[in-house]
């Protein structure tokens, strides 16, 4: 379990408080599922992050320096649909992960658990679906 209270940004002993009440920083981005600890098994996979928070209806992951993803269980959700359609649950967001190799990236997202959509808008950029439907890219840097 994190030191870190849910939605508790950490201290950064080097950076002022902020008194204008303008967000410090983005402290993580939170995806609903039916079954959060599966989702993050997935993620976990696919990310080699850390479980840093675990509970039944919550469970958090922790990547490079502070960037964390958490996932919370939603009874409801709907998957969004890729490409968007108006008749359709909208996609509302989604990740983007830099790789340095597409290909070998691809391998491993499948064999993750990922599903390739069959719409890709670009060469250098793969779009996928988690396990539960979330859309997320791999994509080269320049």
């Amino acid at each position: 379990m994190s030191e870190i209270p849910h939605g508790r940004l950490p201290q950064h002993p080097h950076e002022p408080a902020r008194k204008d009440g303008v967000p410090r920083a983005l402290s993580g981005v939170v995806l609903d599922a039916p079954d959060p600890r599966a989702l993050a098994a997935f993620y976990r996979r696919l990310l080699g992050w850390e479980t840093v928070e675990d509970e039944s209806d919550w469970v958090s992951l922790k990547g490079p320096g502070s960037t964390k993803i958490s996932f919370q269980t939603e009874p409801e959700y709907r998957p969004p649909t890729w490409p968007g359609r108006n008749d359709r649950q909208q996609m509302m967001l989604h990740l983007d992960f830099e790789v340095d190799d597409l290909e070998a990236a691809h391998e491993h997202a499948v064999a993750a658990g990922a599903t390739l959509a069959g719409f890709q808008p670009q060469d250098d950029v793969r779009v996928y679906t988690d396990p539960v439907g979330h859309v997320f890219c791999l994509f080269t840097g320049d």
